[in-house]
């Protein structure tokens, strides 16, 4: 299974490697990762890849807890979601 995870929030030192750690720990594998910094805000847009089988709630929400000790929005939506609602 394919997800896209952003994140946003001000920029600081350890953003992407917080977010990497979290991932390796749930086994999830990075496929591809576009990140910028506008003015003083961070902005990172993951293709994901994870075992169909995983538990897709506990992921986002593991992730909604290293964003909020970091101190930024981390989401995390199912490719096939992420696409149809992003259709033209």
């Amino acid at each position: 299974m394919r997800a896209i995870l952003t994140v946003i929030g001000k920029d600081k030192v350890g953003i992407i490697a917080g977010v990497s750690q979290k991932l390796a720990a749930l086994e999830i594998n990075i496929l591809d990762v576009s990140q910028t910094i506008m003015d003083d805000y961070f902005t990172m847009m993951m293709m994901l890849s994870m075992d169909k089988n995983s538990d897709f709630e506990k992921i986002k929400s593991e992730l909604n807890e290293v964003g909020k000790d970091m101190g930024v929005s981390i989401k995390v939506q199912n490719e096939e979601i992420f696409n149809a609602m992003h259709k033209l």
